[in-house]
């Protein structure tokens, strides 16, 4: 068996993908350009107990028999919190950076290789593709959280499920946005909040408190989640008219 390296992940995190890496590779090594870890299992932000551990798995060529020949392994690893592999090939990777380029930004940011050849480290993420993405999803983000916000119908639990859920979903964004305005940025999540304050002249802590929020520091009421909406809400607005503003 080629040996894997895992040496840069979270331990808890190297003991969880290490076997389903291993079973991938006994069966279809030929068929793997590399295995990737990306996200939180390479940074202070993971959680044994609640983060999954993500992965892309590049084929040389796309094959729909992989696919089908790994499909029965999620079951059992997603109880071990291994998630369901990103499956890319090369060629869709290169083709995909200005359709993409937020997800493309924070998988060059945050990867380790594990196995096979270097994809990641050199691609280029170009800041027009970059800032249109920032703008789309700034205004798709506003459209969830007025959908998040009534569908929540004034649960104190729901709220926190959704902010939770929203916050997670907006770090990539952040870091896309200060990509552009500093051509870097850091990779935990608290610090991508206090560039983004550093980058634009807006009050960001409520970002900070939302993310407070999905890591259980804080338990708001229903009064103060409200709070917390409306301040998120003119965060994210007043972004959007900076994100719109950039010039490229």
């Amino acid at each position: 068996m080629t040996s894997l390296n895992l040496a840069k992940l979270h331990p808890k995190a190297a003991e969880r993908i290490q076997p389903f890496f291993e079973q991938i590779l006994s069966g279809h090594q030929a068929k793997i350009h590399s295995l990737v870890v990306t996200g939180s299992a390479l940074t202070e932000d993971f959680d044994s107990k609640k983060s999954d551990v993500n992965s892309l798995i590049v084929l040389k060529d796309m094959d729909l028999k992989f696919l089908e020949a790994i499909a029965p392994l999620g079951k059992k690893y997603g109880k071990q919190k291994v998630a369901a592999p990103l499956i890319m090939t090369p060629e869709y990777i290169t083709g995909s950076l200005d359709v993409f380029p937020i997800e493309f930004l924070n998988f060059k940011l945050i990867h380790h290789t594990a196995f096979g050849e270097e994809i990641l480290d050199n691609i280029e993420i170009h800041s027009r593709d970059l800032r249109h993405q920032c703008e789309w999803e700034i205004k798709t983000k506003l459209i969830g959280l007025r959908q998040g916000y009534l569908g929540a119908q004034a649960d104190r639990r729901l709220l926190s499920e959704n902010f939770g859920s929203i916050i997670t979903g907006a770090i990539p964004l952040f870091r896309g946005i200060v990509f552009l305005l500093q051509n870097q940025t850091p990779i935990q999540q608290s610090a991508v909040i206090q560039a983004l304050s550093d980058a634009v002249a807006i009050d960001t802590s409520v970002f900070s408190t939302a993310l407070q929020v999905k890591q259980k520091k804080i338990k708001p009421s229903v009064d103060e989640f409200n709070e917390i909406f409306e301040n998120y809400y003119a965060a994210l607005e007043k972004l959007g008219r900076i994100v719109d503003e950039i010039t490229v």
